[in-house]
């Protein structure tokens, strides 16, 4: 746990925007949210350097630093957490880890809430939500099963990129809320609220992605976390 005199900065790449925010405590001293499919890895330093400068503190007055580890996109993934992994051990300061999915159903700020989002092949990365923790860990599967787990778990705020699909099919005890996308305030905000790791984060990959590296032939299993 962190004081009101904490200082974090956080950022998220991993989906569908790019984000950075500056936080003492609850206070946001600065913020930046942009949408964008891609580009993140020539939008991202540009964005911390004027939120930092908005937020008038020095990289060295930092005290925490957070970043979205996934699911999203291989390259978005990639590009946040190799940015604050470098930050980390340039500032020597700890690095924590937030999923995009928790970083979205936080941010409907609702007792319970579900983050579906499209995964793309009809398929739904998708978390449940409740009292401001996780039920189980992020997972993808097709978009009607993960309806289905919604529905098992009742009256819920839906959030992400399949929430209108989901709400349209739930009906009205599941209410829509505005989230599409993480963003880095909620981020820092889950962050501030756990211990301060010793290790840098991985990035969390629930399936094999469509890009491969040179010699990845071999299928990576569901809800493996990769270095």
């Amino acid at each position: 746990m962190s004081d009101q005199n904490t200082a974090i900065l956080a950022v998220d790449t991993a989906l569908g925007a790019c984000s950075v925010a500056a936080l003492r405590g609850d206070a946001v001293l600065a913020h930046q949210f942009e949408e964008m499919a891609r580009g993140q890895a020539e939008t991202l330093a540009p964005m911390v350097r004027d939120v930092m400068a908005r937020a008038k503190i020095a990289f060295a007055e930092l005290d925490r630093l957070a970043v979205t580890t996934g699911p999203g996109t291989f390259t978005g993934q990639r590009v946040g957490l190799a940015f604050m992994r470098g930050l980390r051990l340039a500032l020597k300061k700890p690095l924590t880890g937030i999923t995009t999915l928790e970083a979205m159903a936080a941010a409907t700020t609702a007792a319970r809430a579900a983050a579906i989002h499209d995964a793309r092949r009809e398929e739904a990365y998708l978390l449940l939500w409740e009292h401001g923790a996780s039920i189980f860990a992020p997972m993808v599967l097709p978009f009607a099963g993960a309806v289905e787990k919604i529905r098992s778990f009742g009256p819920c705020t839906l959030c992400g990129t399949g929430a209108p699909a989901a709400a349209a099919a739930l009906g009205t005890n599941y209410p829509l809320s505005a989230v599409r996308q993480p963003d880095a305030v909620w981020v820092a905000r889950l962050a501030l609220q756990r211990p301060a790791p010793d290790t840098a984060p991985a990035p969390l990959y629930l399936r094999a992605p469509d890009a491969k590296l040179p010699q990845e032939n071999r299928p990576a299993r569901a809800e493996t976390v990769l270095p």
